[in-house]
């Protein structure tokens, strides 16, 4: 029988995470004060986040150790998780290609959200926050959170992206399980929600609108704080146990990836994917090409411009250094809802600008296509947002065929597509 998938111990579980600035021979653009237009201190952001993250949020040393109870709550999540090989996929497509494909989607909630969620939750947890808000667009990191914050004992408030809200109502019911609140954004509970709903009562939302929603009440709000599942530094840095993990898989299997490819949304699951392999190859140790992938309609790093821009809608973050369709971008109501931001990661959209990564833009139909190819080949019916990964392996597979190489395919299955079966509804039935 042949082995298809490489397992690790809970021993092999990462005790650091990765900071991939301490590689970069560009330093990361800092966050900018918009009204002084000078970089932001600390201290500016702890109205926002605790200073354990904050702090986290400026490091620049290679590695950051794991406190301990963020580990024991890794192996709840279910880490180390496999990295599997996907034969069926390969002989379907007749590619003398392998492909592999990390399992994110195995988490309780059923992405890989879960690793930055807990460590958030804990930090917070640690300076006596009692409430966290945040937004979510598929769900799956309003998922992550609620889950985080009951594991540690706080409060969970979610702002969800009103076109996801109405796809996805399971997700909704996921987060309420775990004990949010959950409001679709816009909503008439923010100063901001209600001026967006006066221009438009049926405003299908944006994650830059619910991002204004949840920082307005985080900021109000007696004893909380506010939590991003992506585009920070310290998201980026929490999710690197993925990579680590892949980095040690590979080893195993005494083999190199010519390609590492992930979606992008704001960024975080290709960066905790693909980061400590990226810092292999910026100290000349590997020659893989690392490949982020977009939705057509959402170009932000395709298409958009590398500048400083504000995080959200309302234009109250401070303005960080990134590829944007800019701050007022509404994106459409497409079913990948985690892949609706309208900007990128700065620690990604450095990497973008050195030539180190090459972004993609694929088409949303295309997507769900390679989705059910893999759900019927391999079992695992995927997320929209992953679709986007597996489009673009696909396409290589069947390039390596044509070619005849013997190329190593790698992507991240970052979530599963169990909750967001109306998109599938509506692709096999020719309505999408």
């Amino acid at each position: 029988m042949q082995k298809t998938r490489v397992e690790l111990s809970q021993d092999d579980l990462p005790t650091r995470w990765y900071n991939i600035a301490a590689d970069l021979k560009k330093p990361i653009p800092p966050p900018i004060n918009p009204a002084t237009k000078q970089p932001i201190s600390p201290n500016d952001l702890a109205a926002l986040f605790p200073m354990g993250l904050i702090k986290q949020e400026v490091a620049t040393e290679k590695y950051i150790d794991i406190p301990d109870e963020v580990l024991e709550a890794y192996l709840l999540l279910g880490r180390p998780a496999p990295l599997q090989r996907a034969v069926h996929l390969e002989e379907y497509l007749k590619t003398p290609a392998k492909i592999y494909f990390k399992r994110e989607d195995l988490s309780p909630t059923g992405s890989h959200k879960p690793n930055t969620a807990f460590a958030q939750a804990y930090y917070n947890m640690k300076e006596g926050i009692e409430q966290l808000v945040t937004e979510t667009g598929a769900g799956q990191w309003g998922s992550a959170l609620s889950l985080a914050c009951n594991y540690f004992d706080l409060k969970c408030k979610v702002f969800m992206v009103r076109v996801s809200y109405d796809q996805k109502p399971y997700r909704k019911f996921v987060m309420n399980v775990y004990g949010a609140d959950v409001v679709p954004s816009p909503s008439d509970q923010t100063e901001f929600g209600r001026k967006v709903l006066k221009q438009d009562p049926n405003h299908p939302g944006s994650l830059g609108i619910a991002i204004s929603e949840s920082m307005e009440v985080a900021m109000k709000g007696k004893n909380s704080r506010y939590s991003l599942g992506s585009v920070l530094n310290h998201v980026m840095l929490h999710q690197t146990v993925i990579g680590q993990e892949v980095l040690k898989q590979f080893e195993m299997l005494d083999q190199t990836p010519d390609y590492m490819i992930g979606c992008v949304g704001g960024g975080s699951n290709f960066a905790g994917f693909s980061f400590p392999m990226i810092g292999q190859k910026l100290n000349g140790k590997l020659d893989t090409e690392f490949i982020a992938v977009e939705p057509e309609v959402v170009p932000s790093m395709t298409k958009g411009r590398y500048e400083y821009d504000f995080g959200d809608t309302a234009q109250t973050t401070p303005l960080i250094k990134m590829y944007t369709l800019g701050s007022d971008f509404i994106p459409p109501p497409i079913h990948a809802g985690g892949l609706r931001y309208h900007g990128s990661a700065p620690s990604l959209s450095v990497l973008i600008d050195m030539g180190v990564v090459k972004p993609v833009a694929v088409k949303q139909r295309e997507c769900f296509e390679a989705g059910v190819m893999f759900a019927k080949t391999e079992g695992i019916i995927p997320a929209p947002e992953t679709n986007h990964a597996i489009r673009t392996a696909i396409d290589l597979a069947i390039e390596a065929k044509r070619k005849n190489e013997e190329k190593i395919i790698a992507f991240n299955l970052s979530g599963h597509g169990l909750l967001d079966l109306n998109g599938y509804s509506k692709f096999l039935d020719g309505k999408l």
